[in-house]
Order: structure tokens, then C-alpha cells, then sequence
């Protein structure tokens, strides 16, 4: 996909709203700067005319699109190289998912929204993201099939780090993830898995943060209807 009818817009958004607030990672920036944030939104929405501002926005059926701000600073806490196999845990518009498929080598994305997930894929493929698995279902532990991986992202609050999707990474794998209420203060972790083998993890907290809650087993309820298995 080319497009860069509002390069100036995105990389304004880079340098002012997540380069100034001290996201340095160079890989990261430059997949920002790669990826066309507004056309994960619906066309002609607002999350579409606004898209390269410092904020979220409604992608509707409930969801949103994380702030740029977010979406940098989730995926910088990483630490990718280029050779990891990640989860991400409520895919939404596709955007933090074309993110990633350019810092990783497979992504694997789970979003439980069929409606969603189909709009995604369409733009994911067409921005030229070959290295990406979307499928429909409840994420909120993890995605068994495709286990184990190297690191993981769940855009969506869940009530406490899911400790079976923690045992899918592999030792001296990351997961970050907002923990807290459904309504309220949430807490940006960043949990590292012990290289010895032992399962142990390390968390770091990140600060305040504000996303929808992670619906699902292990978030907040049953997830509503799964359509199909995969897409």
C-alpha cells in the first residue's frame, strides 16, 4: 500500500506527540512513520479525519483505536529485533497489528469481533502485511494453538495479568498489557518471563492509562458471538 496523502500529518504525529514524550526506539518510529493510521478507520468517520491526533478514537461496535502515544510506547516496551513470533491480543482496526508486522517476523492476531476482524484483515492485506494470522475468538488467555511465542500485546484492560496466556511465551519473552477496572485508573505492565525456565515473571508498571475492558474467560465476562475460526 502507498499512500502518502497525509505523510505530513503522520510524521508531525511522530516527531510532536511520541518522539517529544521519549518513545527512542528507531524501529518503532519508523513503522509509525510507515503505517497510514487513518485508513485502519472506518472512512469518513471521525476517527478518520482525526486520525493523527493525540487521541483515541471510537472504530464503533464498541472499540477504539489506541492513541499513537499508546500504541508507541506498548509496542517500544517489547523490545523486538525482528525475529519474534507475537500475540496480539484484540487486534481492533488492524493498526497496532501493521505496526507490529513490520518490527517482527509473525504476528499473530486475535480479535473477537467478527465485524472488525474482517475490516482489518481487508486493510492489512492491503497495506502488504503477509506476515500476519488474524482469527476470531476470546484472547483474553491467550491463543493455544499458535503457542508459544516470543512476546505478546493485549490491547484491552484485563481484571489480572491472564496466567495462562503468560505460560505461552517462551522464557525471557514480554508481555505488556493494561491491568485494572473496567471503569477506572488501569495500570500499563510490562511483565517479563524468567529466562531460567522457571516461570517466574518480573512486572514493571508504566503508569495510568485508559483502554475498553478485555471481554473474555479470563477478562471481564463471556465474549459475545465468535462468528468464525479464522479469517
Amino acid at each position: 500500500m502507498k499512500d502518502d496523502a497525509r505523510g505530513a500529518e503522520r510524521e508531525a504525529m511522530v516527531r510532536e506527540q511520541v518522539e517529544a514524550r521519549g518513545v527512542r526506539d528507531p524501529r518503532v518510529l519508523g513503522a509509525l512513520r510507515s503505517v497510514p493510521r487513518h485508513l485502519f478507520a472506518p472512512a469518513g468517520s471521525e476517527a478518520d479525519r482525526a486520525a493523527y491526533e493525540d487521541r483515541a478514537h471510537s472504530i464503533g461496535e464498541g472499540q477504539t483505536i489506541s492513541q499513537p502515544f499508546i500504541v508507541a510506547r506498548m509496542t517500544e516496551l517489547l523490545r523486538l529485533r525482528g525475529d519474534e513470533k507475537v500475540l496480539e491480543v484484540g487486534a481492533g482496526s488492524g493498526y497496532q497489528t501493521a505496526v507490529l508486522s513490520l518490527l517482527a517476523r509473525e504476528v499473530v492476531a486475535v480479535e473477537r469481533l467478527p465485524v472488525l476482524a474482517g475490516r482489518a484483515r481487508a486493510v492489512l492485506d492491503a497495506f502488504g502485511a503477509r506476515n500476519v494470522r488474524m482469527f476470531v475468538g476470546d484472547g483474553s488467555a491467550g491463543w493455544l494453538d499458535e503457542a508459544p511465542y516470543d512476546a505478546a500485546l493485549i490491547a484491552a484492560a484485563a481484571p489480572e495479568v491472564p496466567a495462562a496466556l503468560v505460560r505461552q511465551i517462551h522464557p525471557g519473552g514480554r508481555v505488556v498489557l493494561p491491568v485494572g477496572p473496567e471503569d477506572g485508573v488501569q495500570r500499563l505492565l510490562l511483565v517479563t518471563v524468567n529466562g531460567d525456565g522457571s516461570g517466574r515473571t518480573h512486572v514493571e508498571d508504566y503508569g495510568e492509562v485508559s483502554f475498553v475492558p478485555l471481554i473474555g474467560t479470563r477478562g471481564y465476562g463471556l465474549p459475545a458471538d465468535l462468528g468464525e475460526p479464522d479469517l
